[in-house]
């Protein structure tokens, strides 16, 4: 009989090597690479042509039911998830420890509880008069959710399929589950991918809505392999810093609809709350006069937020190295609209430290955010404040030219109703009228530099 072969697996990304390596060759992690047992010849099956069971084909066109949405009875999560749960969907949910990821699931089933759908909770980290503490400190005690502590995913399944399937089952974390068909500590990648894989099934089969809690590592990636990603439906994120109040839900995969919607939360003593208008939560307490400040409209999704990007110029005379420093967008990106101002516009930043922030802890990845990121340096170095009710956005290129952004008179309407009244915007954004615009005035600019001699007061 042949020797069975062995293969040796990363915990950390699922990386495969037929050798064992103190250090992982494609995440460069140390101590990860654990020993798998690999199926050899003679216990595989060799035919899959025959012996198996015939599966029932189904028309495209033919006319079904699609069945409904579920409202997790929060508009915010609805929205992030495009519309509200699909039965038999299967959502893995990360985000960092203590970013409220148990807060909203719970209270997300608390509301369907009440609604009278049957929901199960499930807690392989928490004993369920753990949770039932949780509940009663969020003002959830009187809802009727089935609570269970368990880590076994036979004892689950077997618990689950000898009785009615709920509308929504709650595993929290899949890194705490345990398959007793594979070898290995729970949290191993074989033991998170078997796990889930069950439990999707489970999901396919009954039409039960399943929610998979994960675990994320030190850079913020969802823990386990990639490939949980792949056979789950939805992926959603749940972003935010402790030391501010609000948080984000990112939709990061959405096979049942789009990728960039969000819903903004504000986290509060009974737990975490709807912010309709995320725009009044990053622009309150604005001191509009002050200088190096600038409005920008960000676009998620369909959804805009106006942030606050503020800058702050210090001249160095002792002719040491600047320092740059970001936070809330790319320190590449600052570079470029630096080396522009300087390049392009005549402005000179080499001996001058730069520091810029996107308030309220908003973390920004739209490139129309250059225009605003360039007023706001412009308004700092020049010691000018920026109108108080006009917003900035406009992508740069390296020549200097304003490039044309998606979905302008979105982000002209929102601000509109947020009461300003100017906006600075490349010459591609032409006015439509007051149903386009909102009724903003539009100042438009072909390059940086007429935006540098209008800021500055140049003729």
């Amino acid at each position: 009989m042949a020797k069975p072969r062995k293969t040796y697996v990363c915990q950390a990304c699922g990386s495969v090597s037929n050798r064992w390596q103190g250090q992982c060759p494609d995440c460069a992690e140390w101590n990860t690479m654990v020993e798998q047992s690999a199926p050899t010849a003679f216990s595989a099956r060799h035919d899959l042509q025959t012996g198996g069971q015939r599966i029932a084909l189904a028309r495209l066109d033919a006319v079904v039911t699609l069945p409904p949405r579920i409202s997790t009875g929060i508009s915010e999560f609805d929205r992030a998830l495009g519309g509200g749960l699909v039965a038999g969907s299967a959502t893995l949910m990360g985000g960092d420890p203590g970013i409220g990821k148990s807060t909203l699931l719970l209270q997300a089933s608390a509301n369907m509880a009440r609604a009278g759908h049957s929901i199960i909770y499930i807690s392989g980290e928490e004993a369920a008069d753990q949770v039932r503490l949780r509940a009663m400190r969020l003002g959830l005690a009187d809802a009727p959710i089935d609570l269970a502590s368990a880590t076994s995913v036979r004892d689950i399944l077997t618990t689950l399929r000898s009785m009615d399937a709920p509308v929504m089952l709650v595993i929290d974390s899949i890194q705490t589950m345990h398959s007793d068909l594979i070898e290995g500590a729970p949290g191993t990648v074989s033991q998170v991918r078997a796990s889930a894989q069950e439990l999707i099934r489970f999901a396919k089969e009954s039409g039960c809505a399943v929610i998979l809690v994960g675990h994320v590592t030190k850079d913020g990636s969802i823990a386990g392999p990639r490939v949980l990603e792949h056979m789950v439906d939805t992926v959603m994120s749940f972003e935010g810093e402790r030391s501010h109040q609000y948080r984000i839900l990112r939709s990061i995969k959405n096979r049942f609809g789009a990728t960039d919607e969000i819903g903004v939360f504000a986290m509060e003593e009974a737990g975490l709350s709807e912010v309709g208008n995320p725009s009044s939560l990053f622009l309150s307490d604005r001191d509009a006069q002050m200088p190096g400040t600038s409005v920008f409209p960000a676009l998620e999704g369909t959804r805009p937020v106006l942030v606050e990007i503020q800058a702050l110029t210090v001249r160095l005379s002792s002719g040491a190295t600047p320092r740059r420093a970001v936070v809330g967008w790319d320190s590449g990106r600052l570079a470029m609209v630096l080396a522009v101002l300087e390049a392009r516009c005549g402005l000179s930043f080499s001996t001058a430290e730069v520091y810029l922030n996107v308030a309220g802890g908003y973390r920004l990845s739209d490139p129309a955010a250059d225009m605003a990121v360039a007023a706001a340096l412009i308004s700092a170095i020049s010691e000018r404040p920026i109108g108080a009710a006009t917003i900035v956005f406009g992508e740069l290129a390296l020549s200097g030219e304003l490039r044309p952004v998606a979905h302008a008179g979105l982000r002209l309407r929102e601000a509109a109703k947020l009461g300003f009244e100017k906006a600075l915007v490349p010459a591609s954004v032409t006015a439509k009228g007051k149903a386009e615009t909102g009724g903003m005035r539009l100042t438009s600019y072909t390059r940086l530099a007429n935006l540098v001699d209008q800021l500055l007061g140049r003729n």
